[in-house]
């Protein structure tokens, strides 16, 4: 992964809720590069640090929206990525950037870190 690369992470928890709505989407259909399991990504803050593996690490830019493209997927898809009445609004995993490179495989440990000045809310993107 190179230095300062846009990178769009989705926690593999969504799939499965998709899955009990009827939708068939899989890791890598939405477009990420990188896909979690037992972190709420979307209720991180901004700057949060997640270093990957061995060495990658990406810092969270904010929330990535749904787009039309979404629903060449299956109808419906981008309307059940909206959440209306919730915080945070967009479920369609976050955005972040790479702040240093490395390889990462599936099963590799996640590690959060979280910023040290003040936590403010992922903004849409």
């Amino acid at each position: 992964m190179p230095n300062n690369r846009q990178v769009h992470l989705i926690a593999s928890e969504l799939f499965t809720e998709l899955g009990s709505s009827g939708f068939n989407v899989a890791p890598g259909d939405l477009g990420e590069n990188i896909t979690t399991a037992g972190l709420d990504l979307t209720k991180l803050p901004l700057g949060t640090r997640l270093r990957l593996g061995h060495s990658a690490v990406v810092e969270l830019t904010g929330l990535r929206t749904p787009c039309s493209l979404i629903d060449r997927f299956q109808k419906g898809l981008k309307r059940a990525m909206i959440m209306k009445h919730q915080q945070p609004m967009f479920r369609c995993g976050v955005l972040g950037v790479a702040k240093a490179p490395g390889e990462i495989a599936p099963g590799d440990p996640i590690i959060v870190e979280l910023p040290s000045s003040s936590l403010k809310p992922l903004p849409a993107l």
